[in-house]
Parts: C-alpha cells; sequence; structure tokens
C-alpha cells in the first residue's frame, strides 16, 4: 500500500464534497474544485473523512493512488484554508506596485513589467519589495509565483532578483584582484 495514498483526509467544517464517477468537486467557505480522477482510483465517502483505494496492486495504480490522494487533500485545503507564495525583491531600485488587480514591478528594465492575475489568483503588496500571491488552487498559485519570479531570478553575485522568501540564494565570490 502507498504509504500516502492510504492516509484518510478528514473534511473540516464547512467543507462539502460531491463524488459523480471520476468526477469530484470539493465546495468549501472559499470556493469550488473540481478534479477528474484516473481510472483505477477510488474514492469513498464516510463520516466526514475521504479514503482513496486503487483498482490493483500494478506499478501504474501504487503511483496513481498517492498521486490522487495528495492532488484531494490539496483540495480540501485550498477550498478551507487557501495557498500562498511569499516573494521577496532585493536590488537597488527594484521594486513592486499593486494597479488595480495588476502588479507592476520595477526591476531593473527599461520598462516597468505588469502581471495580470489569472481568474483565482489575488496578489498582495505589503512593502516595496514584498509581494504574496494567493488562490485556492495549489498548482495555479505555485505556477504564478514561479512566472514572477523568472521575470528577473536572482543572480548569484549580488542576490539582486526576485526569490521566493526564505529561499537560499548560493553566492559566488566576484573577480579576483590583481596581485
Amino acid at each position: 500500500m502507498s504509504r500516502v495514498g492510504r492516509m484518510p483526509i478528514s473534511l473540516p467544517a464547512g467543507v462539502e464534497v460531491a463524488i459523480q464517477g471520476t468526477q469530484i468537486t470539493v465546495k468549501g467557505p472559499n470556493g469550488v474544485l473540481s478534479q477528474s480522477l484516473p481510472e483505477g482510483v477510488a474514492v469513498s465517502l464516510d463520516d466526514g473523512v475521504l479514503r482513496v483505494s486503487r483498482a490493483g496492486d500494478d506499478r501504474r495504480h501504487r503511483a496513481l493512488h498517492g498521486l490522487a490522494r495528495s492532488l484531494l487533500a490539496n483540495m480540501v485545503m485550498g477550498v478551507s484554508q487557501g495557498f500562498r507564495k511569499d516573494l521577496e525583491i532585493t536590488g537597488v531600485g527594484y521594486r513592486v506596485q499593486k494597479a488595480g488587480e495588476k502588479l507592476v514591478l520595477q526591476l531593473g528594465y527599461s520598462h516597468p513589467v505588469e502581471v495580470s492575475p489569472p481568474e483565482g489568483i489575488a496578489f498582495a503588496v505589503e512593502s516595496i519589495n514584498r509581494l504574496s500571491v494567493l488562490g485556492i488552487n495549489k498548482q495555479l498559485v505555485g505556477q504564478v509565483a514561479a512566472e514572477i519570479r523568472a521575470i528577473r531570478p536572482p543572480e548569484p553575485y549580488k542576490g539582486k532578483g526576485v526569490a521566493y522568501r526564505g529561499e537560499r540564494i548560493r553566492r559566488k565570490a566576484g573577480k579576483a584582484g590583481k596581485r
């Protein structure tokens, strides 16, 4: 048995799950998420606990067992609490500000870079060099944060750029001086 796949998922108060064949819909205080499960994986709901089971013991079913359980757990957590990715901007003159729903980033280019949030994503600007990506879909939150980081990834000499909060940037020594 998959160690991840056999763990039950307890539903917090206010979260409802609808199972229609392979389509699972999770509704909570923050929104609604829907996911289609792969073949060979079944979900059962009893007494506020979701359990994931698999059809067989072959390699493909074992791999999908843990995946399906993780996807469902992330859906339940997303509609109840939501997800957040924090980013930090480092560099002289580098800053971020919010214009309506969009982000306007000054990252050392000759022009400001605007980033529009996709549906289901919100941006929060805490200061001129800290921002957060918020949403209920874990994959989408991570993808949008990665796209913002890719605009100006942190460089190894001065550490300038956009990095995840708490990310360790491997620093390099500069040029060696003359002797």
